[in-house]
């Protein structure tokens, strides 16, 4: 089978497949994720990924290729997309052959299962098409790929079986689903857990304007009471998926304010933030160390993390901005920890990475998160 990209969706899966036995090839344009692959090296951080590729690669049942002539030989290929189908698809097209079982496998607007067949029937292909969201979280895949129960749809019995047969390798436990239901689903899902990111944030606002503590209020909250378990901290809520399907939604959909005010209400904590530090410090002037890039705890992924909006907004009140992050590689501007601490006035912890745990006892530190355990006031 060919899985479409070597990123943080389609590598997990293709490892996931080849150790479960299936040969597998990772087709992706990117030459430098294709190297790393091939090298046995996972391009970005994911737990226990790399020694389960290095076993496929020794053992003969995955390679990694920029060559889309591979996905002619395959019998499944599985789409991970971020952009429209038409657009993605379009230099792998002449390359698909009758019998094939097309898989969507990323995020989609409502709709791109549909719009894949219409592609695959404009080619005059006899392939099933399949939609199977990616249920993952960045860090979790080795574990949850093979846990997590996966959704399966298609518009035929026979594409629904074989959808079935494949993902069966990884879990027993499946959903059956119509294309419709499953893009919704995974999009419901996400949007579901940003608008709860959102009440957090808006909850945090209204203590923290009230000099009061949220998070001590959350636990409070939490302790045997489990109607109020969904209640999520307050933090810098961000990324590539959260947002982008609520952002979905609300283009399908004229109704889902809850959404657009959950998009406002996220993007608009860095916003807050820096209004509040800008109220307790001149921060013209000011040293300001921005702990974690990344979009959440644990993660080297940049993608959408709203720790580069804080500091924009810092440097725009004239701030002089260090940024550092244990995890995250490629971004030249980082400097280390230990130089931000020495010349820092003020830290502020956007991502709640282990490592921001113990900080030093004389430094201001903001900390939404509430990783230092000094409490969340800002």
């Amino acid at each position: 089978m060919v899985v479409g990209g070597c990123g943080h969706v389609g590598l997990p899966l293709a490892i996931a497949l080849a150790s479960r036995g299936k040969s597998v090839a990772c087709y992706d344009i990117a030459a430098a994720a294709v190297a790393a692959v091939s090298s046995g090296r996972v391009p970005f951080r994911e737990p226990g990924a790399e020694p389960a590729l290095r076993a496929a690669l020794a053992a003969g049942l995955l390679t990694a290729t920029g060559d889309p002539a591979v996905i002619g030989s395959a019998e499944h290929i599985i789409v991970t997309t971020d952009g429209p189908v038409e657009d993605s698809l379009a230099g792998c097209s002449p390359y698909f052959a009758d019998g094939q079982l097309l898989v969507l496998r990323s995020t989609v607007r409502p709709g791109a299962t549909a719009r894949l067949e219409k592609l695959a029937a404009e080619l005059g292909l006899d392939a099933d098409v399949a939609f199977c969201p990616e249920r993952i979280a960045e860090g979790h895949a080795m574990t949850e790929l093979f846990e997590l129960p996966q959704i399966v749809s298609s518009r035929t019995d026979r594409g629904l079986e074989r959808a079935t047969r494949l993902f069966r390798t990884l879990t027993p436990a499946l959903v059956p689903m119509s294309p419709e239901e499953a893009e919704l689903a995974k999009l419901f899902t996400n949007a579901w857990r940003y608008i709860s990111f959102a009440a957090a944030n808006q909850l945090y606002a209204i203590a923290n304007d009230r000099g009061l503590d949220y998070e001590r209020i959350r636990q409070g909250m939490l302790l045997d009471y489990p109607r109020a378990a969904g209640l999520p901290p307050a933090g810098l809520a961000a990324g590539p998926c959260l947002p982008k399907d609520t952002a979905g939604l609300v283009e399908a959909s004229d109704g889902f304010t809850i959404g657009q005010a959950a998009l406002v209400a996220n993007k608009g904590m860095a916003d807050y933030l820096v209004a509040r530090l800008a109220q307790r410090y001149d921060l013209a002037g000011l040293t300001v160390g921005i702990l974690g890039m990344a979009f959440k705890a644990g993660s080297d992924d940049i993608r959408a993390s709203l720790s580069y909006r804080l500091a924009r907004l810092l440097a725009a009140r004239g701030a002089t901005v260090l940024c550092t992050d244990p995890l995250v590689r490629g971004d030249r501007s980082l400097v280390p920890l230990r130089h931000v601490l020495h010349r820092a006035d003020l830290l502020v912890v956007a991502a709640p990475h282990p490592e921001y745990r113990r900080l030093p006892a004389g430094l201001p530190v903001a900390d939404i998160w509430g990783v230092t355990g000094r409490g969340v006031l800002v």
